[in-house]
């Protein structure tokens, strides 16, 4: 299986990026992994950076791609986190994203799992086959049927999470593909944080990916539309992508 694969993470209108991302793979396995972090005095910036460094080694170190290795993975990844809070008295506050995909390239499939608002979006022949849905209120709202998906962009609370990594017991929620999704050449996935989707229209995503020549290109389009789209907001977040081309 022939994979070609992108990054992108821009500062946006901030004084750091809090966003990380970061990839690894063997000869059968390929582990993806972007988180965003937020939290003061710092802590963001090593949350997000702590939770990509962590899930990639410790999936290094076992590759496992069914859904109970993946629950285990985010959950050790989240005592990690934990744990540098309680070492850090500064970092008490810290918190991150999460969102990982494993591909096993041996069996053509794709797993993945997520904890807060970072997204992974799947295409097949050009067209949303799939997307991950967001630990957050409006979300909820949205499920409830009080809130559209152009409202939850504008919404004063559109931020405002249910979980995170540096949750502890009952208050941390993931959500896991509950089996293998089936690849197939022409594919495309994308994992980003909502720096760059609370701007861009599930439609305008696709519409890009449309007119992209490669995975950068679709990349470098979407970071131009952002952009575009948050010029008369100077202070808007931090955006990346990490996006991944299937060949036939």
């Amino acid at each position: 299986m022939q994979i070609e694969l992108a990054l992108m993470s821009e500062q946006g209108g901030r004084q750091v990026n809090e966003d990380a991302c970061g990839h690894w793979h063997s000869e059968r396995y390929l582990c993806c992994v972007l988180a965003d972090g937020a939290g003061g005095h710092g802590g963001g910036d090593v949350a997000s950076k702590l939770a990509v460094s962590h899930a990639l080694q410790s999936y290094a170190t076992r590759p496992a791609h069914d859904p109970q290795a993946l629950r285990d993975l985010l959950r050790d990844t989240n005592e990690a986190v934990l744990a540098q809070r309680a070492t850090t008295p500064q970092l008490r506050h810290m918190h991150s994203t999460v969102v990982l995909l494993s591909i096993d390239l041996q069996d053509r499939s794709a797993l993945w799992g997520h904890c807060g608002d970072s997204r992974l979006y799947a295409f097949r022949q050009g067209r949303l086959a799939t997307r991950t849905r967001d630990h957050s209120l409006v979300q909820s709202l949205i499920d409830g049927g009080l809130l559209d998906e152009a409202g939850a962009r504008v919404h004063p609370k559109r931020s405002e999470l249910y979980s995170a990594l540096g949750a502890q017991g009952d208050d941390l929620h993931f959500s896991v593909q509950p089996e293998p999704w089936p690849l197939a050449g022409g594919d495309a996935l994308m994992l980003c944080t909502d720096g760059l989707w609370e701007w861009l229209p599930d439609e305008e995503i696709t519409a890009a990916l449309a007119f992209a020549t490669d995975p950068q290109a679709w990349l470098n389009d979407l970071g131009l539309r952002v952009r575009l789209a948050a010029a008369d907001k100077p202070n808007h977040d931090n955006y990346t992508a990490l996006a991944l081309w299937l060949g036939d």
